[in-house]
């Protein structure tokens, strides 16, 4: 297994920034997630608002990848890449935010409703975005990676929804993506312990139906094979000696 890094307080301080730029792009594009509003216009918002910040999007061409955010709509569970496609009334859209800033990577992602939605959408983001808390709070100093999927799983599966085992967390710091894989279902494995110094997103996506995903010949966009609804929020944590900081909160 790759080793986990263990971080620095120096470290600690250059991502509280990055975490912070991300949650700003989610705060500035909020107002423009309504009907009429293509997915292509929140990526050139988005785009702009993080430059304009001294930062680089992460996503713009990281292994190919074609924009510089995820936009996933309705079935869509993660990877959406933004196109031609007008929100309209009803839709739920997750935006999915990477900025890398003075090296350091700050990643957050948030589902919105696009004006008034079902009962049903309303419900999963509402599971959706508690799952994310139920999370980190099972994250704690010197405790188990597996304790964090086991906690989202036993919560989301009292509301009769399902967690995506195919996706992950991840470690981040210097690089996108590193060790470790954070699953957000119980794996029924302790996993790794939980040290102070390590960074890592936990970013839990509840489907309406099945857990079951497939991903598109375009080799990024992620479905649900039902076509059922998905929702997703992540945050980037850190641990410290005492308790977890939320970096993107």
């Amino acid at each position: 297994m790759e080793e986990i890094k263990i971080h620095t307080a120096s470290d600690l301080g250059k991502m509280r920034l990055s975490g912070k730029l991300a949650k700003q792009t989610l705060d500035y594009i909020e107002p423009y997630i309504t009907s009429g509003t293509t997915t292509d216009e929140i990526n050139r918002l988005c785009h702009d608002f993080i430059v304009s910040h001294g930062a680089i999007p992460a996503s713009l061409n990281y292994k190919g990848f074609p924009k510089s955010v995820c936009t996933s709509v309705n079935h869509v569970v993660c990877h959406g890449i933004p196109g031609v496609y007008k929100l309209k009334e009803g839709d739920i859209v997750n935006v999915d935010v990477t900025v890398i800033l003075d090296g350091w990577h700050g990643d957050t992602s948030r589902t919105f409703l696009v004006g008034k939605c079902t009962k049903l959408a309303n419900t999963l983001v509402d599971v959706a975005r508690q799952a994310l808390a139920v999370g980190i709070s099972a994250t704690k100093p010197y405790g188990h990676f597996g304790d964090i999927g086991k906690a989202i799983q036993r919560f989301v599966d009292g509301y009769g929804f399902s967690v995506v085992r195919d996706y992950c967390g991840h470690g981040i710091g210097q690089a996108y993506h590193d060790a470790p894989c954070i699953v957000h279902f119980d794996s029924l494995a302790s996993g790794p312990q939980l040290l102070p110094g390590m960074f890592f997103t936990v970013e839990p996506m509840v489907n309406a139906g099945t857990y079951k995903t497939k991903c598109l010949k375009d080799g990024w966009t992620v479905i649900t094979c039902d076509k059922s609804l998905s929702a997703q929020f992540e945050h980037t944590i850190a641990v410290t000696e005492t308790s977890v900081e939320v970096l993107t909160a």
